[in-house]
This record gives structure tokens, C-alpha cells and sequence, in this order.
């Protein structure tokens, strides 16, 4: 290989990569245009071929450190630059997106929690008409626990904690992407794990409430609570808007509005997952410390659900 001849055809290359890689360095990859960017993938791949070619027939440590340093910042900006877009992208859907389609679909969140409610105001009016009626509902461990021995259930948290918490977290992932998924049904699976939840907690405070312990078991709720019951809300929710697209697709064909309607309970179960992580942290070692004082626990779940209701408010300017 003619050294000279090679060098002399290929710098060209090389001095408009590094051209395009100050530009880039100094203004970010956002001031190219979509040409220039694919411009400067298909440099860097004709680049990193030439140092190959380079170390293979020995033309000279300067050069061949010049074109590794090329190399080296373009792969920098094409994947670490692209990665940086993407994290940008990740906290703009946080900051911005998911409380714009929580708006958008608050309807179906409000009919999810509606469902919950009912659930929880018969459960409430059942238990006190028809004391049998707990045991359909409660295990019989817990309302023996409670009645007997006027305890609650949730010490047995304390020392496992992180084991709670997991399992916690688990299960209430379950019971939410249930929900979801519910949607294939035309919304009846996701009617009936609200309605259900909301018969559970009904009943279940209904119990601590004929025996005199509703003080301290809302105050072990109330922290976790406050993240945790919305974002079973969310995932009902979204599973309502699978069943819409099913069963009335409007002026859409019925695969294009499932399309339009899935991307919008996706971008529910983006907002479900981190808020059922933080509710079964908090759920594993803070809602049941025996240390905490019980007013805390009240005031910490009332600011988490203040917090969220600005969150879910917020509007671009």
C-alpha cells in the first residue's frame, strides 16, 4: 500500500470528522442536522476502519494516535451523546408527560376509583348489618386477632423488612399490571379487582373499627397509602382504556384505537412502577415502625398525597 496516496485520500474524512466533532463538543449534538448526524456515524465507521487499517500496516504512532483520539470522542458523542438524550427524555416524561396523561385520562382513573369506593361502602354497610359477613372477606386469623386479642396483624413486619418490603412490592405489581391486563376482558377483570380491593379494605377497616384500633391501622396506611391506592387508581385506569379501545373504538378502527389507547395506559404503568417501589419501601419500614409516633405517620401520608395531587396538576408553561 502506498502510504502517502492512502493518507493523502482519506484526510479529507478525517478533518471533516473532526470538524463536525468540535461543533458537536462545543453545542451538543442537537445543533447538527439530520444529514450532518448521519454524516457523522457513517465517518465514524470509515474512521475506526482506516485505524485498523492503520495498525495493521504500521504507518506511524502519530497518526495512529490521532485517529484513535477521533475514534474515541466520536463514539463518545454518537452513543454516550444518544444516551444522554435518552435520560433527558426519561426525567421530560416525568416532569411533564405523565402528568399530562393522568389528566387525559382521568375519566377512566375516576371510574376505576368509584369502583374501589363501592366495593368499600358495601363491604362497610355488610359488616355492620351482618357480623358473619367479615369472614367472606378477612381471613380468619386476622379477625381473630383483632377481636380476640385486639392486636394488629402489622408487627409481624417488624425484623424482616426487607423481605416485607420485596414481597410487598410483588404483590402490589401483581395487582396492578392485573388491572391492566384486565383491559383484554373489555374492563370486567379490572372492575372486579377494584370492586375486590375496595370490599377488602372496606371490610378490613370496618373490623378495626368495631374494635377500636381504626386510629392505629390508618396510621400504618396512610403512609404507604397515599402512593399506593392511586397507583392502583392508575392501573385501573389503564386497563379501562384497553377496554374502551375493545369495546367502543369510536371513529377509529378497533386495532387503531387499541394502538392510540395502549400507548396512553403504557405511559400509566411508567408512572405505576416507581410509586408502588417508593409505597412498598415505605410500607416494609416505615409504616409499621413501632418507634415512629403515630401523628408522624398521619402527617407523612397526608404530605405524600398533597405532593401527588400538585405532581398530577402540573401543567408546561
Amino acid at each position: 500500500m502506498n502510504i502517502q496516496r492512502w493518507i493523502a485520500r482519506r484526510e479529507p474524512n478525517w478533518q471533516r470528522l473532526e470538524a463536525l466533532l468540535k461543533q458537536v463538543e462545543k453545542q451538543g449534538l442537537k445543533s447538527l442536522q439530520a444529514a450532518e448526524i448521519r454524516e457523522l456515524a457513517s465517518l465514524y465507521r470509515s474512521v475506526s476502519a482506516d485505524l485498523a487499517r492503520a495498525r495493521t500496516q504500521q504507518v506511524g504512532n502519530t497518526l495512529t494516535q490521532n485517529l484513535q483520539s477521533l475514534t474515541t470522542r466520536a463514539y463518545t458523542q454518537i452513543y454516550q451523546g444518544s444516551r444522554r438524550q435518552e435520560w433527558q427524555a426519561v426525567l421530560e416524561f416525568y416532569r411533564w408527560g405523565l402528568p399530562s396523561v393522568i389528566q387525559q385520562t382521568l375519566p377512566y382513573i375516576a371510574f376505576a376509583t368509584a369502583l374501589f369506593l363501592l366495593g368499600a361502602l358495601v363491604a362497610w354497610w355488610y359488616a355492620w348489618q351482618d357480623p358473619g359477613f367479615l369472614s367472606l372477606i378477612v381471613p380468619e386469623s386476622i379477625i381473630s386477632k383483632v377481636r380476640d386479642r385486639h392486636e394488629l396483624w402489622m408487627g409481624s413486619i417488624v425484623g424482616i423488612e426487607p423481605l416485607a418490603s420485596s414481597n410487598i412490592m410483588i404483590n402490589n405489581l401483581s395487582v396492578s399490571f392485573g388491572a391492566v391486563a384486565g383491559g383484554i376482558t373489555a374492563g370486567a377483570y379490572t372492575a372486579f379487582l377494584m370492586v375486590f380491593n375496595g370490599l377488602l379494605i372496606g371490610a378490613v377497616g370496618t373490623l378495626v373499627g368495631q374494635n377500636n384500633l381504626a386510629y392505629p391501622f390508618w396510621a400504618f396506611v396512610f403512609p404507604h397509602g397515599a402512593l399506593e391506592l392511586p397507583a392502583i387508581f392508575f392501573a385501573g385506569g389503564a386497563g379501562f382504556l384497553l377496554g374502551k379501545a375493545l369495546l367502543f373504538p369510536g371513529q377509529y378502527r378497533r386495532a387503531d384505537a387499541l394502538k392510540f389507547y395502549a400507548s396512553q395506559a403504557v405511559q400509566l404503568v411508567f408512572g405505576i412502577v416507581p410509586m408502588l417501589i417508593i409505597a412498598g419501601i415505605i410500607e416494609g419500614f416505615f409504616s409499621p415502625n413501632p418507634h415512629v409516633p403515630l401523628p408522624l405517620k398521619y402527617l407523612v401520608g397526608m404530605g405524600l398525597v398533597m405532593l401527588l395531587v400538585r405532581y398530577c396538576n402540573r401543567k408546561r408553561n
